[in-house]
């Protein structure tokens, strides 16, 4: 046997069948507070601070790489112990 059921309704109104709670005015707040603390950062962020915090980052990744490589290839230079 086998039955089939369907449900024509909004989310709306299966949220308030099944009883859950209408949380959309705090989605709403949410919403706003993050978008006014996007806006405030981004007032507050200039282009040059901007810059100096990437290529920072970025140029201190790329060194400790160097060194990484380096290091590999040093140990790989000086051979296994033993192979004298």
């Amino acid at each position: 046997m086998k039955i089939n059921v369907t449900v024509d309704c909004t989310p709306q109104e299966a949220r308030e069948f099944l009883g859950l709670p209408d949380i959309e005015p705090m989605q709403q707040r949410l919403l706003k507070q993050a978008e006014e603390r996007f806006n405030k950062n981004l007032a507050a962020m200039d282009v040059d601070t901007l810059m100096k915090t990437m290529t920072g980052t970025a140029f201190g990744n790329i060194e400790r790489w160097q060194e990484f490589v380096t290091g590999v290839l040093q140990t790989g230079m000086r051979g296994k112990p033993g192979d004298e």
